[in-house]
């Protein structure tokens, strides 16, 4: 009997329908002839785990109040007619009737909560697909509203110089001015979309890097304001790279116990000093690596450069007019 109920107890974890109902009425019946015969009580709590695993409400309910009351019913029955048996086991046999009152609504809400939290991580996959599809779909849109007009006008404005070029020079050269403006003025505009899109300031920058600095044991000293007044938003953008990425080179090569940085803005510069007093690096071209080589091209964009000096370690000089021409 104890064989056809675990056969049973398989059975119903790999049914579906009406033979899973089919299959724990059996195991029931099983359960309560055990407990009138021998006292035990333990078959119940295997039908407890299991009833706390069906998702369906009403057929949960319905079996977890059959399996309760005829469980009850059976310990009672036995109470009176196996009593030095039941009294011999009556501590396990408390914890056996707790445990079928208690394990179904665990394992019930256990697994309801598991099933929210997946339906809540699929919700936020498709939000986070929805989200990056409407990105591309705006990034599309503004490309075309700045660059597709502009490079339309660029082209026609071109070849009407081309044209005009033999004929009427002076005319040929005014359209040439209005495609110099049309080029500036879009590309203008490009660099305040990259700017909206990979918004850094500099002043969470930097509280980033001294983070960094002290998970790496480096003491860090900050002069002047990291709040800029007279800098365009893209330019502090650019910034914001350099130094994350300055700082990380401190913190991967230098062995360095000590980082200051200077910020210096005026109406006209930015100008950012960043010291450490490591062990310092080759000068060669070949030994500057791709942190340094990347932090060369993002100034070149702002019409920025950097100077790097061994003085006690290596200083790392940061300029950028204000005025992007």
């Amino acid at each position: 009997m104890i064989l056809f109920f675990f056969a049973a107890y398989r059975l119903s974890f790999i049914s579906k329908g009406n033979l899973v109902y089919l299959w724990v009425t059996i195991e029931m019946i099983i359960s309560v002839t055990m407990t009138l015969l021998y006292g035990y009580v333990y078959f119940a709590l295997f039908l407890a785990f299991f009833i706390g695993n069906i998702k369906s409400k009403v057929g949960f309910f319905t079996l977890y109040v059959i399996h309760l009351i005829t469980t009850i019913i059976s310990v009672c029955i036995c109470f009176f007619i196996e009593r030095e048996l039941f009294m011999s086991q009556f501590p396990f046999i408390v914890v056996s009737v707790i445990g079928v009152i208690l394990m179904p609504f665990n394992s019930y809400n256990r697994n309801k909560q598991e099933q929210l939290e997946n339906q809540l991580e699929d919700a936020n996959k498709r939000i986070s697909k929805l989200m990056v599809i409407e990105e591309r779909q705006r990034i599309a849109r503004d490309l075309h509203d700045t660059l597709g007009q502009k490079l339309s006008l660029i082209g026609l404005k071109s070849d009407l110089a081309r044209r005009l070029v033999d004929v009427q020079a002076s005319q040929a050269k005014s359209e040439l001015l209005d495609i110099h403006q049309t080029a500036r003025t879009a590309l203008k505009e490009v660099r305040e979309m990259v700017s909206n899109m990979r918004g850094i300031k500099l002043e969470e920058e930097v509280e980033h890097v001294h983070q960094l600095l002290l998970v790496a044991n480096i003491d860090f000293f900050l002069e002047g304001e990291t709040t800029l007044k007279h800098t365009p938003l893209l330019v502090e953008n650019v910034i914001s790279m350099c130094i994350k990425e300055a700082v990380t080179n401190i913190v991967k090569h230098s062995q360095a116990t000590l980082c200051q940085m200077s910020i210096q803005e005026t109406n006209e510069e930015l100008r950012i000093l960043i010291h450490d007093n490591g062990i310092g690096f080759q000068m060669e071209p070949e030994a500057i690596g791709n942190g340094l080589r990347g932090i060369k091209e993002r100034l070149e964009f702002v019409n920025g450069s950097v100077d790097i000096r061994k003085e006690g370690g290596t200083t790392l000089e940061i300029y950028v007019p204000n005025i992007i021409k």
